[in-house]
């Protein structure tokens, strides 16, 4: 058994049933151990059916977590059960995959991350936790717990453009309810999404294999992280992509 696989299942049990954990399971001292512990979880759980990736700022080392393929949720989904408690929301721009990125003697480019692209799409990420002292959880705990992701809701894809790459002039808004909660331009921390895919690329290919035709990859919150209430109805709307929603 490694040392990351009762991690591992600690926070796959949570994750099935609604509970949370102690950070202080998780014994993720560092960043390699937090992806190692990722890893396990994602084998516990199932298929890798996209990737998110965001820096806090620009010029920040970027992090990373494998999004389970049974995350993945179309549009108008309503959520309910006790797993859903903290209802953490993030509108975010989130790009397919055409092709592979498989590893490869150098280190991809923007440039060549871009070719295997072929949509984008409007996406709200449902921050969710496992961790029972969430608010107060060391960063590689967080790490580990794949980032607090709980879901990604996927809107309408159309075809790819390069200028999505950048987030510096995009404008997102977010409703509660009838109630505009988030109103941004270029509110998006680490705009520079190019530079945060190819990094991607590049730790994938050494971490796993590479990115894969299919997978979603999501690229961190144009809106920041507001909470929803039980029975809220959340809009999201990011200029230029169609609009999406999900229930509570």
């Amino acid at each position: 058994m490694t040392e990351s696989h009762m991690p591992a299942q600690a926070l796959y049990r949570a994750r099935k049933e609604g509970a949370r954990i102690p950070s202080a399971l998780l014994q993720s001292a560092d960043r390699s151990a937090a992806y190692a512990i990722q890893d396990a979880t994602l084998a516990a759980i199932g298929p890798i059916g996209g990737w998110k990736v965001g820096a806090a700022r620009t010029g920040a080392e970027p992090t990373c977590a494998p999004l389970p393929a049974q995350c993945l949720l179309p549009d108008g989904v309503a959520f309910s059960g006790p797993a859903w408690r903290l209802r953490g929301i993030e509108a975010e721009v989130a790009f397919l995959l055409g092709a592979d990125l498989p590893p490869c003697p150098a280190a991809y480019s923007v440039q060549e991350v871009a070719a295997a692209i072929v949509a984008v799409m409007p996406v709200i990420e449902v921050v969710e936790t496992r961790l029972s002292d969430w608010f107060d959880a060391p960063p590689p705990a967080l790490l580990a717990d794949l980032l607090s992701h709980g879901a990604l809701v996927m809107g309408p894809r159309q075809p790819f453009d390069p200028a999505w790459l950048d987030l510096r002039k995009t404008e997102a808004v977010l409703h509660f309810n009838d109630q505009v909660v988030a109103h941004t331009v270029g509110g998006h921390p680490c705009p520079d999404i190019g530079a945060l895919l190819a990094w991607l690329a590049n730790h994938c290919m050494r971490r796993n294999g590479g990115l894969k035709r299919g997978q979603v990859l999501t690229t961190g919150s144009c809106t920041g992280m507001l909470f929803a209430s039980q029975g809220m109805r959340v809009n999201a709307d990011i200029a230029g992509l169609a609009p999406l929603s999900l229930s509570f």
